[in-house]
């Protein structure tokens, strides 16, 4: 796992580049989705060893060439591209940012969905609120109004959001269905990827979703499609009102990427209303990426930032958790866990629960 208790030595020198590196990162990075957007690093990327020149690019893809030039400057220090003579030549790091699709899905949820809110970040910190949240609409999460977002920001939403969960789907059915659960209760089951994926995994389990209306209309839709939903069951329901009660009954109660989007005092509350419903024999399963239990420093990096989209756009409290802070909320609610799996997909980790 990542251990942030010895980072590497850097000179002055070093540090201080780094710090510019921080200081302009925002230009950096819109500079670095323009290469990709126009085409300019997929151009380069198809001259292949010989590379292009400015003059090359600027007369296919119809950009000036000052344009081009100014942008691929910035590639230069980024590390992007080299140049040999006048030709510009493809490094490393950008064929990830055009072939990658984890960098893809990240880099559009960071343009579309976080850039222009995190203007407010300050304001969020000081007032616990998501301040940021503004730029689209005044609801007092982004949930409330996740299906209202315009088009292109919601496809970034819910690309990002489905790409972690979906990635590691295929493993984790198995792991579920191996006790032979009958009913399976999906708490915060959004668009209902988890749900359909179990009613075509196993031909005889019955599905219940607990979401807010607009997630669970777009979810019923969805199952609706799939020709499945005579084995789904839609309950409307704000988990945060201390008069919601979850349905008793399930064989297995499943939350995906769900209590992340919730602080600890809620994530509390939540699992409280879970023990509830559950019996000596229920499984309660948690699925989230706790910073903590990557294997890789980008992975790490990575969740450290999405928690900021958390304070300043989804509610204002909730974050990416260390494994430990869940643990002890598992444990305030009155609840064990039972086992722990790391490594699950791309950075899941899977911890079952029990009365």
């Amino acid at each position: 796992m990542v251990d942030y208790s010895n980072p590497p030595y850097k000179t002055a020198l070093q540090a201080k580049f780094d710090a510019q590196k921080i200081a302009f990162a925002p230009i950096v990075f819109q500079a670095s989705k323009a290469l990709c957007d126009l085409g300019i690093l997929n151009f380069i990327r198809d001259a292949g060893d010989e590379g292009a020149t400015t003059h090359q690019i600027s007369n296919e893809l119809k950009l000036s060439e000052y344009g081009v030039r100014v942008l691929l400057e910035v590639a230069l220090s980024s590390e992007l591209v080299k140049q040999e003579d006048e030709r510009y030549i493809l490094l490393k790091t950008a064929y990830f940012l055009i072939e990658d699709e984890l960098t893809k899905v990240n880099m559009n949820f960071v343009n579309d969905v976080c850039y222009q809110g995190m203007f407010s970040l300050q304001d969020a910190i000081k007032t616990g609120e998501p301040s940021g949240l503004k730029v689209f609409d005044n609801w007092p999460t982004i949930y409330d109004g996740l299906s209202q977002l315009p088009t292109d920001v919601q496809k970034s939403w819910f690309e990002f959001d489905h790409y972690y969960s979906d990635n590691a789907f295929p493993e984790l059915l198995p792991m579920i269905f191996k006790s032979g659960p009958e009913s399976i209760l999906d708490v915060g089951g959004n668009t209902g990827k988890w749900t359909m994926e179990c009613l075509k995994y196993n031909d005889s389990v019955e599905m219940t979703i607990v979401d807010l209306p607009g997630q669970l209309n777009v979810a019923k839709k969805n199952i609706k499609e799939t020709g499945l939903d005579g084995r789904f069951t839609p309950y409307e329901a704000d988990i945060l009102k201390e008069e919601t009660v979850l349905p008793k009954g399930r064989d297995v109660i499943w939350m995906s990427q769900f209590l992340d989007c919730f602080s600890k005092e809620q994530i509390v509350s939540i699992l409280k209303k879970a023990k509830e419903a559950m019996d000596e024999n229920t499984k309660l399963y948690i699925l989230e990426t706790y910073w903590d239990r990557q294997k890789y420093p980008a992975a790490a990096f990575s969740l450290h930032n999405i928690s900021l989209y958390f304070t300043c756009l989804a509610n204002g409290c909730s974050k990416m958790y260390h494994s430990d802070e869940m643990k002890e909320c598992i444990q305030k609610a009155g609840l064990q866990v039972v086992e722990q799996i790391d490594n699950i997909g791309i950075s899941h980790t899977l911890i079952e629960v029990k009365k």
